[in-house]
């Protein structure tokens, strides 16, 4: 009879036909891995679907296919899902275009005159476009030309997302005509607009971008789709919510982004949002996190401050302050290992601008004041909770408490003592206290640090900001609201509830107030009192008429899972079989832990031994944490002694909707166990999920998220209210906790700038999470791309990064490597092609007694074993991949088996996107998966095994042993006739490799503010222009140039110079004395702290020459120039300096005796230029503004100064070699005359020239006191008679030894030179 083969080709065949291993599929593999991983698609199904009676030749998709750019006709159209590095291919190009710039350079010889010199340069541009890759991608992230990051905000260009409605380029249009110009649609491409290629090399460089592509658009309950509200934060970070660039600014040249890490050339906050509204299309709402800090868990001792990372940090445009605290007031944030613990609060400023903007971009707005607690490790605080001497590092706020906390002996709770506490945590603060001036707040009430101080300031900032549309009075203050000064009284939530009202006073009617409680918080307080007391403590809260819903920080488990199947949850028939179960996490919102049962301690939870949800009253939903419908639909009665009271409490059923402020699960296996924890590992509270191996699982985080955002969407389980006409949940105000305003990649790679970058891997953070691919909806597309559709995605799990297809290929091809990767096969069943996942924890038992008995000749027992040659095996699995963490480079994992006698390795290329530890697990799964494989089987079973298909497994009972088995084909015929592969579901697990944090993720340099040194120097080479001073500069980054413009105003500033080299500048860090000047000096040694550059020694008869020129700055501005000889590296930046020649170039009295350390110094090279200032305007005002050569000078980073020069280079030097001897009665003083001129420095016998006019000197005698007694002008011969008499006149008592005298010598363009003191003993 006929038989139908149901194939999964297997393994079983795979060492017998294929050996140690091929290429197939672009993969190079072993034999033995070749059955379910590629095989078992099915694919000779699919294929025969699609071109019938075809011969197909299979080539996988490549890495190497997506990161060359070329401009190839016919080239295949890349297919990307989620996120990919893609270079794309050039669609079009105009001519290079030329631009000539011609600039007027020279100087005025004189007083006026002179030569100009004009120059003409070439610049070259390009207008171009690149196709991208095929279908509607989301949003463009990073570009890189050349391998380099580059800022896009810096060109012209156009992204078109591929979709079907846009229109052709305008661009394009105008070179090519109307209706000569295609739309693209279908593709996403990019123009260029006027490229300017000086810095490529004047041509096209080498583009690659990072393209989004999710495939949620037509899903409507996935994450992307539901999303609408997602909690911004960290809640810390001085100017995190900025929209200005802030920097920091050293005052030496080195400037610091505070808020700009990413590649747009943006505020972080302004990138982040960008991808948030790119990913999330129907985002409305955003809850704005910003925090104080809190000192103590105990609520008497607690003060709530704004806090700071530095208490000294200069920062533009914006400065640190708030509520009127200025940097040096604010609380100091604790350190670890040298870091801030946290970042400060986000300035006023940064609030303010951060509200704007998300109101600019049409998105509601949520404020919700934070509390952290900075409470250091090591500290000496008393721990309410236990009464030991140092509180728990860094807690939840939810653990203030009275002291000691409620249940502790002594305890106030339940006490009016503890009023006094409570009420001491919130202070005093009334809203009158604040002073409003436009959008700057201010505190005026003294040095009252409560809490409510931090609520009202925030209540006026954003009635300042135009208001918001919920405000938050706080949140999880559970410690606080179940302390009691009474046996049913909470202090707490009276201050709550005035809190409100004040609030309410301050907003108005038009914002909803809110109080946003714990999930274990917002039902009751079960008091411990009596056998089933409680009370509802929040319900005068919740009742309140300042109160407009009730705000639920939700965190709820939705499953209870364990490893095996030995538990309460797997169900193999029914299903779950895996945590990732939607049914199974949407059945456990309403049902499961919290609803149906509980755990009544840790034991008990271990032991899976549930306790059902009862209650003797028959309302159990007052003891369910889930039962929000119940707790919402009906009154409620304390329970103080057990039994229901008489009156109902405050609650009016459906009064009000529930929000949820919070909903959030960490991306960690068994996130679903319990999604309130978090690693953080400077945290008391850091912690796993119940039974978590901590093993990063993105698809568990998805889930659950879809779960309750579906769940809560469907009217079904979201009843509406008769009280007022809306559903019991705000299901379109559900806050997804959390969304950071950091931009990924940036935020986690940078971890040299964010000390919380480690918690990422297995936290809550949706940044780089969404918009990733579920693995069935990219086996859906795949088939659907080629047109198949008759198949089932149902049964994969799994979360895609990235994913491309970059040639014309079968289904078959495109599905290959993330079969490879993934660990699923392709099976028929029903006429459909179903993928299943490998591993599945059950297996159906075959005995020898089940077997179909072979006909005679064959094997005697029904079965065969077959074993491969260990040689046959790889000893090596290799995986080729786009590393997430670096920038998409291509990179290798490798899992090695220690022992064996092979030496094959297997090596697969997958074009997908995992990280280092996802890469090195599959690499180690696929290699035990072939030598787990490496044991086949054939057998018969009958006809009444009909259920079993290719990819079940089965567990052979036979041959004294158990042999778990995957089926790999199955031939019907009068028996059913099985070939199998060994199989292990343990290698299916999770198997986390080792992790590294992100690296790579750089941003284009942030160029900022330039130290600027103006430097009025005398001549030293003698080619400069006298009069014209020097300007050095240094920034770091270096900005490729500095441009330092002029005007004689405060308007119409032109181009004076650009200064395209750093200079060697730094500052003196000891006080250096005077010496000696012109000769060497080997007495003292000058100290330096260089900002940049290097320095080093010289000989002597070099520095005779020249070399090492250094000038120093005094308090008076003034420089001395000195020479060194000997340069020695002390310390990192820090030199030496010695053998010097002090007071070069005529400066020795810019000496100081000492110079006090800070002095500026500048070291005198080529990086030096001089300001082109005519002769006759070198000693008038003019006002200069420097700053990045790319920058407009309206941008923060320039700077200003007005500025006055001497032109010091025309001022004559000091006479030098005074002399004074007695001529009878008269005394007759000499001098010998320097000339500023270096070709005057000669040692020839000669006279020096004279540069000066004609030869003057001016003369002054001076009294002991330094007073001038006599003053002579006009001197023409470097001599002076003083007479006798007019010595006895000045000096009646006789005159003074020494006696002192000043010398100038006069230019008729500056006037009085430098001045040569002297003190003279006359022979």
């Amino acid at each position: 009879m006929a038989s139908l083969v149901l194939g999964a080709v297997g393994s079983a065949v795979g060492p017998s036909l294929f050996g140690a291993g091929f290429t197939a599929f672009g993969l190079s593999i072993s034999g033995a891995q070749i059955g379910g991983a590629l095989g078992a698609l099915a694919g000779s199904l699919i294929d025969s679907a699609l071109m019938p009676g075809a011969h197909v030749n299979r080539t996988g998709p490549r890495l190497s296919d997506v990161n060359i750019q070329a401009s190839t006709e016919g080239a295949p159209i890349p297919r990307v899902f989620g996120r990919m590095r893609v270079a794309g291919q050039l669609i079009w190009a105009t001519k290079f275009r030329e631009t000539g710039t011609t600039t007027e350079t020279g100087g005025g010889k004189g007083f006026g005159g002179g030569v100009r010199v004009s120059e003409t340069d070439y610049t070259y541009s390009i207008s171009f476009a690149v196709g991208l890759c095929e279908g509607v991608t989301s949003h463009l992230g990073r570009v890189w030309a050349d391998g380099n990051l580059i800022d896009l905000s810096q060109f012209t260009t156009r992204f078109y997302r591929g979709d079907e409605s846009q229109l052709p380029d305008p661009l394009i249009e105008t070179v090519e005509g109307a209706g000569n110009t295609p739309a693209y649609r279908g593709l996403s491409y990019v123009v260029f607009e006027d490229l300017p290629l000086a810095r490529f090399g004047n041509r096209i460089p080498q583009l690659q971008f990072e393209v989004f592509r999710a495939l949620s658009a037509d899903r409507t309950g996935a994450l992307e789709n539901r999303m609408t509200a997602a909690c911004l934060i960290p809640g810390a970070g001085e100017f995190v919510y900025a929209e200005d660039i802030v920097a920091s600014d050293d005052g030496a040249g080195t400037t610091l982004a505070q808020n700009a890490h990413n590649a747009a050339g943006v505020a972080d906050l302004t990138a982040s949002l960008d991808q948030l509204q790119a990913l999330a299309p129907n985002l409305s709402a955003v809850s704005l996190v910003t925090g104080w800090f809190g000192s103590d868990l105990r609520a008497g001792h607690c003060t709530v401050k704004p806090g700071v990372e530095a208490d000294t940090k200069n920062t533009y445009p914006q400065g640190w302050s708030v509520n009127g605290v200025a940097r040096a007031d604010a609380h100091l944030v604790s350190r670890i290992d040298g870091k801030p613990a946290y970042g400060g609060t986000p300035s006023d400023e940064s609030v303010v601008q951060a509200i704007a903007a998300l109101k600019a971009r049409g998105l509601q707005v949520m404020f919700a004041p934070f509390l952290f607690m900075d409470i250091p490790s090591g500290n000496a605080l008393p721990d309410p909770y236990t009464g030991e001497g140092a509180q728990p590092a860094f807690p939840w706020r939810g653990r203030i408490a009275c002291d000691p906390a409620p249940g502790v002996a002594g305890s106030p709770d339940k006490t009016a003592a503890a009023t006094a506490q409570i009420d001491a945590f919130f202070g005093g603060a009334t809203p009158s206290g604040f002073a409003v001036n436009g959008t700057s707040v201010s505190w005026a009430g003294g040095g009252d640090w409560g809490y409510r101080r931090m609520v009202l300031h925030y209540a006026h900032l954003c009635a300042a900001s135009g208001g918001v549309d919920w405000f938050l009075i706080g949140s999880e203050l559970r410690g606080l609201t179940r302390t009691r000064d009474g046996a049913a009284s909470y202090p707490a939530v009276a201050q709550l509830r005035a809190l409100a009202a004040d609030v309410r006073t301050i907003l108005g009617p038009a914002t909803k107030i809110g109080y946003a409680a714990d999930w274990s918080e917002y039902n009751a307080h079960q008091t411990g009192d009596a056998p089933g007391a409680l009370l509802f403590h929040l319900d005068p809260l919740w009742a309140d008429a300042n109160i407009d819903f009730v705000g639920i920080d939700n965190y709820l488990p939705l499953a209870d899972w364990r490893d095996g199947v030995a538990q309460a949850d797997y169900d193999a028939l029914n299903g779950p079989v895996t945590p990732h179960d939607a049914a199974y996490l949407a059945a456990n919102i309403e049902g499961g832990e919290y609803y149906d049962w509980f755990y009544a301690d840790t034991a008990a939870r271990n032991a899976q031994l549930r306790t059902a949800v009862s209650d003797g009253l028959g309302k159990p939903w007052v003891w369910r944490a889930k039962d929000l419908r119940g707790w919402w639909e009906n009154a409620h009665y304390n329970r103080a002694d057990g039994m229901e009271a008489a009156t109902r409490t405050a609650w009016e059923p459906q009064s009000k909707p529930i929000l949820f402020c919070e909903l959030g699960c960490p991306a960690v296996d068994r996130g679903a166990n319990q999604p309130n924890v978090f690693v953080d590992a400077k945290s008391a509270e850091s912690a796993l999920p119940y039974f978590s191996h901590g093993t990063r699982d993105d698809l568990i985080q998805r889930r659950v998220l879809e779960a309750q955002l579906n769940h809560w969407a469907d009217p079904a389980h979201n009843p509406m209210s008769a009280a007022y006409g809306a559903p019991m949940v705000e299901a379109d105000h559900t806050f997804l906790w959390c969304w950071d305003a950091r931009p990924f990649p940036f935020f986690p790679a940078r971890a040299d700038v964010w000390g919380d970058a480690p918690n990422y891997r297995l936290g809550h953070w949706l940044n780089g999470r969404l918009g990733a691919v579920s693995l069935a909806d990219l086996v859906a597309a795949l088939c659907e791309d080629a047109g198949f559709t008759a198949y089932d995605v149902s049964g994969l799990d799994g979360l895609v990064t990235g994913y491309a297809v970059t040639d014309t290929m079968s289904p078959r091809d495109t599905i290959a490597p993330l079969a490879l990767a993934y660990g699923f096969d392709g099976i028929e069943s029903e006429g459909q092609i179903k993928f299943v996942m490998r591993g599945r924890q059950t297996a159906d038992a075959v005995s020898e007694a089940d077997l179909v008995l072979p006909s005679s000749g064959a094997a005697e027992f029904g079965y065969a074993l077959t074993r491969a040659q260990e040689t046959d095996l790889p000893n090596t699995a290799r995986i080729a991949y786009s590393d997430a963490d670096a920038d998409y480079r291509q990179a290798v994992a490798e899992s090695r088996r220690l022992v064996t006698h092979s030496d094959r390795v297997a090596v697969s290329h997958l074009p997908l996107v995992l990280d280092q530890g996802q890469a090195i697990a599959i690499a180690a799964r696929q290699l035990q998966e072939a030598w787990a494989m490496r044991e086949t089987a054939r057998l018969s079973l009958p006809p009444s095994h009909l259920a079993l298909d290719p990819g079940d497994d089965i567990v052979l009972r036979a041959g004294g042993r158990d042999t778990r088995l995957r089926i790999t084909a199955i031939e019907d015929g009068a028996a059913r006739a099985i070939e199998a592969a060994a199989t292990d579901p343990s290698l299916y697990e999770i198997q986390p490799g080792p992790q590294r944090l992100a690296v790579g993720a750089s941003a284009p340099a942030f160029t900022g503010r330039a130290l600027l040194v103006f430097a009025d120097l005398p001549l030293l080479r003698g080619d400069e222009v006298p009069w014209a001073p020097y300007v050095g500069a240094f920034a770091s980054p270096w900005p490729g140039a500095v441009a330092v413009l002029k005007s004689a105003g405060e308007s119409g500033f032109t181009l004076d110079t650009r200064l395209t080299r750093a200079a060697v500048i730094g500052e003196t860090i000891v006080d250096f004395p005077a010496a000696p000047p012109w000769v060497w000096d080997d007495v003292n040694t000058l100290h330096l702290h260089l900002f940049n550059g290097t320095l080093s020694s010289k000989g002597d008869l070099a520095v005779l020459g020249g070399e090492n020129v250094l000038a120093i700055e005094n308090e008076a501005g003034a420089w001395e120039v000195l020479q060194f000889g000997r340069a020695v590296l002390t310390g990192p930046d820090t030199w030496a300096l010695s053998h010097l020649l002090r007071g070069q170039a005529g400066t020795e009295s810019a000496m100081r005796a000492p110079l006090a350390a800070g002095a500026r110094v500048v070291l005198i090279d080529g990086a030096l230029k001089q300001l082109s200032l005519r002769q006759a305007d070198s000693r008038l005002p003019f006002h200069y503004l420097w700053g990045p050569q790319d920058k407009p000078i309206s941008d923060p980073a320039f700077q200003g100064a007005e500025k006055t020069f001497a032109a010091v280079g025309l001022r004559p030097y000091a006479p030098c070699h005074v002399r004074a001897h007695w001529a009878g009665g008269d005394l007759e003083l000499s001098w010998l005359r320097r000339d500023r001129a270096p070709a005057s420095d000669d040692w020839g016998p000669e006279d020096i020239p004279l540069s000066e006019q004609v030869e003057r000197y001016a003369l002054e005698i001076l009294g002991a006191d330094g007073a001038v007694l006599r003053a002579v002008e006009n001197l023409t011969t470097p001599s002076f008679t003083y007479p006798a008499p007019d010595i006895a006149s000045d000096f009646p008592g006789g005159l003074p030894q020494p006696f002192r005298i000043r010398i100038y010598q006069i230019s008729a363009v500056t006037g009085r030179g430098a001045p040569a003191d002297a003190a003279l003993a006359p022979v």
